[in-house]
């Protein structure tokens, strides 16, 4: 079976769970702060493969974690994911008019509640993160907390975003361009994984495979994206294609040509699924969302 049909029962179930907590954590005030509420809905609701918070709760499915607190750190993890596409869609970014295939925050709110809008997600992971609702032990949130933070700043995704502005005037080699999205990317997805491991309080071993699933996972992710810039149809992306292509950016397609950047894809996701040799059917969710990575045509 294509991945993508049986991955789709999951990640309506997911996308549907992430809603309703979304919806409940952020119900519009009756005062002056209103528009800022109804622009963090506008981005966090009904939107995106939410493939992030799948992954966090088939992470956690493999160590028996509460369901109800595997989608905390899902959620937390949704918030970053969201704050960091309003922050990247902003005109002093990437100056994007089109997301998840309607109009970027900033278009229908202006920039300047798009830039609260995201700081106050990016606030709101922490808060989820933090409270004890997530876990019972300061230990494991604080270490949640550490993680997350760490995956979202200039060690991770923020830096990823510095090193891809850099390439705007700059031709960056395949191993920078690597380093680029492993830290992009790579280091929200590697994020999910270690959250399962710090869930279910499990040893280094556990981690080290997971971490070897995330990082496979997360360039082959990136790979694929970068052929959806050069194949994809924007009316089912839901984004601007050839956009990289159009900036003059070194991608994986650029550096590697179309069909072997395919075949390492491939590769990837091949290595990926063997990390988790050790884990019996529980471990299925995650081989069936490493297909997916390459499958997908959004």
């Amino acid at each position: 079976m294509h991945a993508s049909l049986s991955l789709k029962p999951a990640l309506d179930a997911i996308g549907t769970a992430i809603d309703t907590r979304f919806d409940r954590l952020l119900p519009v005030p009756d005062d002056a702060r209103a528009p800022l509420f109804e622009a963090m809905r506008y981005s966090a609701i009904g939107g995106g493969k939410r493939m992030r918070p799948l992954l966090v709760v088939a992470a956690c499915d493999l160590f028996h974690v509460d369901r109800e607190r595997a989608l905390r750190v899902a959620l937390a993890i949704e918030c970053i994911h969201c704050y960091s596409l309003v922050h990247d869609d902003l005109p002093c970014m990437d100056d994007d008019d089109m997301r998840r295939g309607k109009p970027t925050l900033h278009k229908v709110y202006g920039e300047a509640i798009a830039v609260l809008a995201g700081d106050s997600l990016h606030a709101l992971a922490f808060e989820i993160l933090a409270d004890e609702a997530t876990h019972e032990d300061p230990f494991v949130r604080s270490e949640l907390v550490m993680e997350l933070a760490r995956a979202s700043g200039p060690s991770g995704m923020a830096g990823g975003q510095m090193m891809d502005i850099a390439a705007e005037d700059a031709q960056f080699d395949l191993p920078t361009t690597t380093r680029l999205q492993q830290l992009k990317t790579g280091a929200l997805i590697q994020f999910c994984l270690e959250a399962g491991a710090i869930m279910g309080r499990v040893g280094e071993s556990q981690r080290k495979k997971l971490r070897g699933y995330a990082k496979d996972l997360g360039l082959a992710f990136q790979i694929a994206d970068d052929i959806l810039d050069v194949e994809g149809d924007s009316s089912r992306t839901g984004k601007a294609v050839q956009k990289d292509a159009d900036a003059g950016k070194a991608t994986f397609v650029s550096l590697l040509g179309l069909d072997r950047a395919k075949k390492q894809a491939e590769m990837l996701i091949d290595q990926a699924i063997g990390h988790l040799s050790g884990f019996g059917q529980e471990a299925d969710l995650l081989r069936a969302v490493a297909r997916f990575a390459i499958e997908r045509d959004r």
